[in-house]
């Protein structure tokens, strides 16, 4: 009997020891699925917040050239003038609001304050000045002034020259050289790869060579100014007409000390009607044109100096045999009319 009470006992010790660690068991799973369920709950969280988030414009990420921020500056960062046209708000007071166009003087004219001089002062600076008036005069307690500039007319960019489309260009914005020139309609076939800058209330220029290499090109993109005027002068060209493979006008490039075979080499080469002893070179004075014979057949043998060749220089190779050579006026004419082409060299 003592024995099957021990037996009995140890059955029911290991009965209970086996419950209470099937209780640990359970609880430890149940933290466990309360652990992931709180993860879960928490990415998800996250994940949500990642996206209803604003993200910071591009704009604002990418660095600029100068090391501060590529933002696009506003119409604070130019100059009003005599001829603006203003849109200026007064919150909380619209009879006081209106639009407006600065007079010759710089002055434009509020009701209430009378003139206020808004020119040579920024946009920011003029709201500041109408406040100030606002405030002395005790018309408006905590004045807000807002200035909208609708139309910079002495802020804008002037683009003459050989362009397409010469005129006042808007400066509104960051603007580089080839952005105005683009906007200009881009240069024309007479164009020189020289580019002038003047600056407002400045003698200085600044001269830029256009070129075909990019490097140059990225460095030579200068960032413009309002007030900034550029130019884009004619190159000179030289005329290659007659017994020619490709006859027309070469616009001599920015180098210069082009020369009579340069330009026949451009050119193609004469033709086989070419008549090589009777080639004509005709200058441009201010009287008129002087003629120059020109032996190619010698210069191509190189038993005669190269000669060199200037702006208005029109080469003409008669066909052989002709007998009566063409006057400078209708070589003119014959110019006047010819397809241009760019010297490669």
């Amino acid at each position: 009997m003592r024995c099957v009470f021990r037996v009995s006992y140890r059955l029911i010790g290991f009965i209970l020891l086996s419950a209470f660690c099937g209780t640990i068991h359970s609880a430890g799973a149940q933290d466990t699925a309360v652990s992931q369920r709180v993860n879960r709950l928490a990415s998800a969280a996250a994940m949500q917040d990642a996206v209803s988030r604003p993200q910071p414009a591009a704009a604002q990420l990418a660095p600029s050239s100068e090391g501060g921020n590529a933002a696009i500056s506003n119409s604070s960062a130019l100059l009003l003038g005599p001829g603006d046209e203003l849109e200026v708000t007064v919150y909380g007071a619209p009879d006081l609001s209106g639009r407006t166009r600065i007079s010759e003087t710089g002055n434009i004219s509020m009701p209430l304050i009378g003139y206020v001089r808004v020119a040579g002062l920024s946009t920011s600076e003029a709201e500041a000045a109408i406040e100030a008036q606002l405030r002395q005069n005790n018309i408006v307690n905590d004045p807000q002034v807002s200035i909208y500039a609708k139309d910079f007319t002495n802020s804008g960019i002037s683009v003459a020259g050989e362009v397409a489309k010469p005129g006042f260009y808007s400066a509104l914005g960051p603007h580089r050289l080839f952005d105005v020139l683009q906007l200009a309609g881009g240069p024309t076939d007479k164009a020189s790869t020289m580019v002038t800058i003047s600056h407002r209330g400045q003698q200085d220029t600044t001269t830029v060579t256009i070129s075909r290499n990019p490097t140059e090109m990225a460095a030579g993109n200068l960032e413009l100014k309002p007030g900034d005027t550029v130019v884009v002068p004619r190159a000179g060209i030289v005329y290659v007409l007659g017994e020619i493979n490709r006859p027309g006008g070469y616009v001599l490039n920015s180098t210069g000390g082009i020369t009579v075979m340069q330009v026949v080499a451009a050119a193609g080469g004469p033709t086989h009607l070419a008549s090589y002893g009777k080639t004509i070179l005709l200058h441009r004075t201010p009287t008129g044109f002087d003629q120059q014979k020109i032996d190619l057949k010698k210069l191509l043998h190189g038993k005669r100096q190269d000669v060199a060749v200037k702006n208005d220089d029109i080469l003409f190779v008669p066909t052989s045999g002709m007998k009566t050579a063409l006057n400078a006026s209708a070589l003119v004419g014959m110019a006047g009319a010819a397809a241009l082409y760019r010297i490669p060299f």
